[in-house]
């Protein structure tokens, strides 16, 4: 069984008389990558401040190397914590040159062998004697990241660090600095609002909603295997139709859906249900019943990916190949090819 290096144990927060982290936990074992993900205001910040030492949690406890570094009644000073840190705004020293941002607080006699490892581990060799400011923002995020981990911590602690480069550049670097973290050993939690970054960053996720961690999981669970509807929702890209279960599947107005079907545990049988779909669980096929009307088209290369409106006047999504190239107000065949289906307790008013 792996060694958990961290453990959150009902850990809670608050901010005045507003609840910002509400019971959350979590194992992080030694060397893996996780991330926390979610939309503005989850709490996924205020969780990372708490993890590094900057707040004291209301509730609950955290454990690093089997030793609690924060509870209510004591909180480990965060330099004692032996974290790194990477900021937002990456939080270099503008006066220093490279090879001196990443030896800062190093003790002199391993100063320049780490530096010079770091500049090589981190695609940076050749520019140690540059200013920050004649690096582009890539490097500088290597920069800042080389003196996060230039004393070894046991745990990098990374604070949406990708938030002000480009789009096309963020999942890049995101793979990128994994690879780093990797050949160094060391365990990190990256906090972003962005999925594509976790995806391409992260073993292991953990979704927040309202200070809570909705579920725990790998990239390829929380799309196929989501715990709560907002998982759902959050997750990818899909829709909500309606349905209702059958003694053969599910039946919705684009046709029965057979194969694995997961429910949340307390859903009564006779319910109705609200079916995710995802945009390649819509084909589609000029010889299928089914009709739908195409409201957006948004061009992907390869593929297409519209946005269909159903008789009822429900909204679908699929992905196309791009020789099927159809007019916003075209109707156009489509069928059901899901072989996992994710259905939740239908909402008052619809499946919206």
């Amino acid at each position: 069984m792996p060694r958990f290096l961290l453990q959150l144990t009902d850990l809670s927060h608050r901010y005045g008389d507003r609840t910002v982290v509400r019971d959350a936990s979590f194992a992080l074992a030694t060397g893996r990558i996780a991330c926390l993900l979610g939309p503005s205001g989850c709490g996924k910040t205020t969780l990372l401040r708490l993890i590094a030492g900057f707040e004291r949690p209301v509730a609950g406890s955290i454990t690093l190397d089997d030793a609690v570094i924060s509870s209510t009644d004591a909180v480990l000073a965060p330099e004692r914590r032996h974290m790194g840190m990477v900021f937002q705004d990456f939080a270099l020293f503008p006066h220093l040159t490279v090879a001196g941002n990443i030896g800062f607080g190093l003790a002199k006699t391993m100063r320049t062998e780490r530096i010079a490892e770091l500049l090589e581990l981190t695609g940076l060799a050749g520019l140690g004697e540059r200013f920050p400011h004649q690096l582009s923002g890539g490097q500088q995020q290597r920069v800042a990241l080389a003196r996060a981990l230039a004393p070894r911590p046991r745990l990098v602690l990374l604070d949406e660090p990708f938030s002000s480069l480009d789009v096309g550049l963020r999942e890049r670097l995101a793979t990128e600095v994994r690879q780093i973290l990797l050949q160094e050993g060391t365990a990190a939690i990256l906090v972003t609002h962005d999925q594509h970054e976790a995806f391409a960053f992260a073993d292991e996720i953990g979704v927040m909603h309202d200070g809570r961690i909705e579920q725990w999981a790998s990239a390829y669970d929380l799309y196929h295997r989501p715990a709560t509807r907002f998982v759902a929702d959050f997750i990818g890209e899909g829709t909500f139709v309606k349905g209702r279960r059958t003694a053969n599947g599910i039946e919705t107005e684009l046709g029965l859906l057979t194969g694995e079907i997961r429910t949340p545990p307390s859903t009564p049988a006779d319910v109705d249900l609200d079916v995710l779909l995802r945009p390649d669980d819509v084909v589609h096929d000029d010889a299928a019943p089914c009709r739908a009307v195409v409201t957006t088209k948004a061009f992907r290369g390869a593929e297409i990916l519209y946005s269909l409106r159903l008789l009822s006047g429900a909204t679908v999504t699929a992905l196309v190949p791009s020789h099927h190239d159809h007019a916003i107000g075209a109707p156009i065949g489509i069928r059901l090819d899901a072989a996992h289906v994710i259905a939740f307790p239908a909402r008052a008013g619809g499946a919206a």
